[in-house]
């Protein structure tokens, strides 16, 4: 599981940021990438990367403002011909499918693939499967605007392999057979249970990604015990009047959110062009301050989730 950025200014591109779309890479999981906003000239973000559009199976819009929205047609139209014949779920506040079936239908386009919409009525659950669920609560940003806590199931325990070998169990197919939990006999007669041999399942990792907002507690409550919490910084703290006239949040305020709710991670995006390279490296201090696992995001930035796994593991 990682996160790829691939836009981290906000408001309009500048030569440094393009404006926000963040991709949840889950190749290993489930052989996809989940797309967060789509704002305008994504798809050209992507050519400078190692993803695939049609590995794309889901985009989650936080709300419809330009900058987070005005990359969809171009990207849903590009798709179709780069080998994405799979189905795509686009979920988002209501008017996002008005949104994207008008710009697709005036300029004519036709998608070869199926194009499903799910528009959020009230918060909770949007998507759950076996392997994951995702879930919604609102933000304060003067229009609607939703954050997302994306959920991953607990693991199967690891094999633990110095009990295999204190048991006399010899190397090879019967350690597939054990890990799998069946019940395997031995040459000489005895039986062992897979289960047995197998330790305490792993918690499923927990990303929160949350759309323009200003503080809020709900934006606490979706980051609760996350791995990662990406949470935008439009403002530092000199501008927090700024921020609060605007509907968005400073530095500080993230890493307030971030210590409150308990994450293990704090990544910041959605950057005025305002703040040049000098800036940026201060702003990122001054949230250090507060919750000192802060980094600020880039274009291209690419942070790995890892599992939380036993030592003695195979």
């Amino acid at each position: 599981m990682e996160l790829l950025f691939l836009g981290t200014g906000s408001g309009v591109p500048s030569k440094q940021r393009n404006v926000t779309s963040i991709a949840l890479k889950l190749l290993d999981e489930r052989n996809s990438v989940w797309l967060f906003d789509c704002g305008e000239g994504t798809q050209q973000q992507i050519l400078n990367t190692t993803l695939k559009p049609r590995k794309i199976e889901k985009i989650f819009i936080t709300h419809l403002h330009g900058d987070h929205i005005y990359g969809l047609p171009g990207l849903l139209a590009s798709r179709a011909f780069q080998g994405g014949d799979g189905p795509l779920t686009i979920y988002g506040p209501p008017g996002i499918e008005r949104f994207v079936r008008t710009t697709l239908k005036i300029s004519g386009t036709y998608l070869k693939y199926a194009l499903k919409f799910h528009e959020i009525q009230q918060e909770g659950i949007v998507f759950q499967d076996k392997q994951f669920t995702v879930s919604c609560k609102e933000l304060n940003h003067g229009i609607q605007s939703f954050g997302y806590r994306i959920e991953e199931a607990s693991h199967q325990g690891t094999l633990q392999a110095d009990k295999l070998k204190e048991a006399g169990i010899p190397f090879g197919p019967l350690f597939g057979k054990l890990k799998n939990g069946e019940t395997v006999t031995l040459e000489d007669g005895r039986v062992f249970n897979g289960k047995d041999f197998i330790g305490e399942p792993h918690e499923g990792r927990i990303v929160t990604i949350l759309g323009d907002t200003k503080k809020t507690k709900n934006s606490v409550l979706l980051a609760e015990n996350a791995d990662v919490l990406v949470h935008e910084s439009t403002f530092d703290h000199k501008s927090r009047q700024l921020a609060k006239e605007y509907n968005h949040s400073t530095n500080v305020e993230a890493a307030e959110t971030a210590k409150e709710a308990n994450v293990k991670r704090l990544l910041l995006t959605h950057i005025s062009a305002r703040f040049l390279a000098n800036d940026v490296h201060l702003l990122e201090k001054e949230a250090q301050k507060i919750f000192p696992h802060t980094k600020v995001m880039k274009d291209f930035s690419e942070v790995e989730i890892p599992l939380k796994k036993d030592q003695n593991q195979v």
